[in-house]
Protein backbone atom coordinates (compact mmCIF):
# COMPACT_ATOMS: atom_id res chain seq x y z
CA UNK A 1 0.00 0.00 0.00
CA UNK A 2 0.95 3.42 -0.79
CA UNK A 3 0.01 7.11 0.34
CA UNK A 4 0.27 9.65 -2.30
CA UNK A 5 -0.74 13.03 -0.53
CA UNK A 6 -1.02 15.99 -2.75
CA UNK A 7 -0.45 18.74 -1.16
CA UNK A 8 -2.58 22.57 -1.42
CA UNK A 9 -4.92 24.71 0.66
CA UNK A 10 -8.16 23.91 0.88
CA UNK A 11 -11.55 25.87 -0.16
CA UNK A 12 -12.85 27.36 -3.52
CA UNK A 13 -10.64 30.99 -3.41
CA UNK A 14 -7.34 28.43 -3.92
CA UNK A 15 -8.48 25.92 -6.09
CA UNK A 16 -6.42 27.28 -8.93
CA UNK A 17 -3.45 28.93 -7.30
CA UNK A 18 -0.02 27.30 -8.08
CA UNK A 19 0.54 26.10 -4.42
CA UNK A 20 -2.52 23.83 -4.84
CA UNK A 21 -0.96 22.14 -8.29
CA UNK A 22 -0.42 18.95 -5.68
CA UNK A 23 -4.22 18.86 -5.52
CA UNK A 24 -4.67 18.63 -9.14
CA UNK A 25 -2.55 15.91 -9.31
CA UNK A 26 -4.54 13.92 -6.76
CA UNK A 27 -7.67 14.76 -8.58
CA UNK A 28 -6.99 13.52 -12.22
CA UNK A 29 -4.67 10.72 -10.68
CA UNK A 30 -7.97 9.37 -9.12
CA UNK A 31 -10.30 10.34 -11.88
CA UNK A 32 -7.71 8.64 -14.35
CA UNK A 33 -7.60 5.78 -12.56
CA UNK A 34 -10.88 5.10 -11.62
CA UNK A 35 -10.74 5.54 -7.66
CA UNK A 36 -13.63 5.60 -5.24
CA UNK A 37 -15.73 8.61 -4.11
CA UNK A 38 -13.89 11.21 -1.93
CA UNK A 39 -14.04 10.02 2.06
CA UNK A 40 -13.53 13.02 4.71
CA UNK A 41 -10.30 11.13 7.16
CA UNK A 42 -7.09 11.71 8.53
CA UNK A 43 -7.98 15.67 8.87
CA UNK A 44 -8.16 15.54 5.11
CA UNK A 45 -9.84 14.29 1.90
CA UNK A 46 -9.55 10.11 1.13
CA UNK A 47 -9.79 8.42 -2.58
CA UNK A 48 -8.60 4.99 -2.71
CA UNK A 49 -7.99 2.83 -5.71
CA UNK A 50 -5.42 0.89 -7.70
CA UNK A 51 -2.96 1.78 -10.08
CA UNK A 52 -1.60 -1.59 -11.78
CA UNK A 53 -1.84 -3.99 -8.81
CA UNK A 54 -0.61 -1.46 -6.19
CA UNK A 55 -3.13 0.41 -3.55
CA UNK A 56 -2.88 3.79 -3.59
CA UNK A 57 -4.60 5.77 -1.19
CA UNK A 58 -4.51 9.69 -2.28
CA UNK A 59 -4.92 12.29 0.29
CA UNK A 60 -5.34 15.84 0.19
CA UNK A 61 -4.59 17.87 3.44
CA UNK A 62 -7.50 19.92 4.80
CA UNK A 63 -5.49 21.31 7.23
CA UNK A 64 -3.69 24.05 5.10
CA UNK A 65 -0.13 23.99 3.62
CA UNK A 66 1.34 25.24 6.41
CA UNK A 67 -0.36 22.25 8.76
CA UNK A 68 -0.10 19.30 6.27
CA UNK A 69 2.16 17.41 8.30
CA UNK A 70 -0.65 16.50 10.70
CA UNK A 71 -2.68 14.89 8.04
CA UNK A 72 -0.12 12.77 6.41
CA UNK A 73 1.38 11.72 9.55
CA UNK A 74 -2.26 10.77 11.05
CA UNK A 75 -2.65 8.65 7.68
CA UNK A 76 0.79 6.86 7.83
CA UNK A 77 0.71 5.91 11.38
CA UNK A 78 -3.02 4.76 11.00
CA UNK A 79 -1.48 2.33 8.21
CA UNK A 80 1.79 1.52 10.18
CA UNK A 81 3.68 2.65 6.86
CA UNK A 82 7.34 3.68 6.64
CA UNK A 83 8.37 6.53 4.59
CA UNK A 84 9.53 4.63 1.71
CA UNK A 85 5.09 4.35 1.27
CA UNK A 86 4.64 7.88 1.07
CA UNK A 87 5.00 10.48 -2.10
CA UNK A 88 4.44 13.57 -1.65
CA UNK A 89 3.14 16.12 -4.94
CA UNK A 90 4.25 19.80 -4.46
CA UNK A 91 4.87 22.72 -6.34
CA UNK A 92 8.22 23.80 -6.66
CA UNK A 93 9.49 27.14 -7.58
CA UNK A 94 13.13 25.86 -8.47
CA UNK A 95 12.00 24.35 -11.30
CA UNK A 96 10.85 25.58 -15.00
CA UNK A 97 6.72 25.84 -15.07
CA UNK A 98 5.27 22.10 -15.80
CA UNK A 99 8.31 19.72 -15.70
CA UNK A 100 8.17 17.02 -13.45
CA UNK A 101 10.91 15.43 -11.32
CA UNK A 102 10.57 13.08 -8.80
CA UNK A 103 13.45 13.17 -5.82
CA UNK A 104 14.02 10.69 -2.83
CA UNK A 105 14.13 12.77 0.39
CA UNK A 106 15.88 16.11 0.75
CA UNK A 107 15.41 19.74 2.25
CA UNK A 108 12.27 21.69 1.95
CA UNK A 109 13.72 25.11 0.32
CA UNK A 110 11.16 26.84 2.19
CA UNK A 111 8.20 24.64 1.45
CA UNK A 112 6.00 24.89 4.52
CA UNK A 113 4.04 21.96 3.55
CA UNK A 114 7.27 20.15 3.16
CA UNK A 115 8.40 21.63 6.48
CA UNK A 116 5.16 20.20 7.91
CA UNK A 117 5.59 16.95 6.53
CA UNK A 118 9.11 16.69 7.75
CA UNK A 119 8.79 18.27 11.43
CA UNK A 120 6.35 15.44 11.55
CA UNK A 121 7.46 12.53 9.93
CA UNK A 122 11.20 13.17 8.71
CA UNK A 123 13.04 14.02 4.89
CA UNK A 124 13.00 10.68 3.61
CA UNK A 125 9.96 10.47 1.63
CA UNK A 126 9.51 10.66 -2.60
CA UNK A 127 8.65 14.03 -3.61
CA UNK A 128 6.84 14.29 -7.03
CA UNK A 129 7.94 18.16 -7.75
CA UNK A 130 5.95 20.45 -9.92
CA UNK A 131 7.62 23.53 -11.82
CA UNK A 132 5.93 26.35 -11.07
CA UNK A 133 8.97 28.59 -11.82
CA UNK A 134 9.85 31.64 -10.01
CA UNK A 135 9.06 35.09 -10.71
CA UNK A 136 12.82 36.36 -10.85
CA UNK A 137 12.57 38.23 -7.65
CA UNK A 138 11.95 36.72 -4.17
CA UNK A 139 9.43 39.78 -3.20
CA UNK A 140 7.48 38.23 -5.78
CA UNK A 141 7.26 34.44 -4.68
CA UNK A 142 4.36 34.73 -2.06
CA UNK A 143 1.76 36.32 -4.73
CA UNK A 144 3.54 33.88 -7.68
CA UNK A 145 2.87 31.26 -5.81
CA UNK A 146 -0.35 32.08 -4.54
CA UNK A 147 -1.44 33.36 -7.75
CA UNK A 148 -3.69 31.74 -10.01
CA UNK A 149 -2.67 29.82 -13.39
CA UNK A 150 -2.98 32.79 -16.26
CA UNK A 151 -5.42 31.84 -19.41
CA UNK A 152 -2.04 31.28 -21.01
CA UNK A 153 -1.10 28.08 -18.59
CA UNK A 154 -3.81 26.54 -18.83
CA UNK A 155 -3.08 24.30 -22.08
CA UNK A 156 -0.03 23.37 -20.82
CA UNK A 157 -0.92 22.65 -16.90
CA UNK A 158 -3.64 20.06 -18.49
CA UNK A 159 -0.97 18.62 -20.80
CA UNK A 160 0.99 18.17 -17.67
CA UNK A 161 -1.54 17.08 -15.51
CA UNK A 162 -2.89 14.54 -18.01
CA UNK A 163 0.50 13.12 -18.10
CA UNK A 164 0.94 12.86 -14.57
CA UNK A 165 -2.49 10.76 -14.18
CA UNK A 166 -0.95 8.50 -17.28
CA UNK A 167 1.78 7.31 -16.23
CA UNK A 168 1.23 6.95 -13.02
CA UNK A 169 1.39 3.29 -13.33
CA UNK A 170 5.43 3.84 -13.52
CA UNK A 171 5.28 5.77 -9.85
CA UNK A 172 3.57 3.44 -8.75
CA UNK A 173 5.90 0.54 -9.91
CA UNK A 174 8.65 2.44 -8.07
CA UNK A 175 10.30 3.35 -11.73
CA UNK A 176 10.73 6.90 -11.15
CA UNK A 177 12.86 7.39 -14.21
CA UNK A 178 10.80 6.05 -16.52
CA UNK A 179 7.84 7.96 -15.00
CA UNK A 180 9.97 11.57 -15.95
CA UNK A 181 10.92 10.75 -19.06
CA UNK A 182 7.63 9.60 -20.43
CA UNK A 183 5.71 12.95 -19.32
CA UNK A 184 8.79 14.75 -20.73
CA UNK A 185 7.87 12.78 -24.04
CA UNK A 186 4.32 13.50 -23.66
CA UNK A 187 5.19 17.27 -23.18
CA UNK A 188 6.86 17.58 -26.65
CA UNK A 189 4.43 16.76 -28.66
Amino acid sequence: MQIWAGLGNPGPRYVMHRHNVGFMACDVIAEMHGFGPVQKKFQGWVQEGRIGTEKVILLKPATFMNESGRSVGEAMRFYKLDLSALTVFHDELDLAPFKVKVKQGGGHAGHNGLRSIDSHLGPDFRRVRIGIGHPGHKDRVHGHVLGNYTKAEQDDLIQMLGAIGAEAQWLADGNDPRFMSEIALRQQD
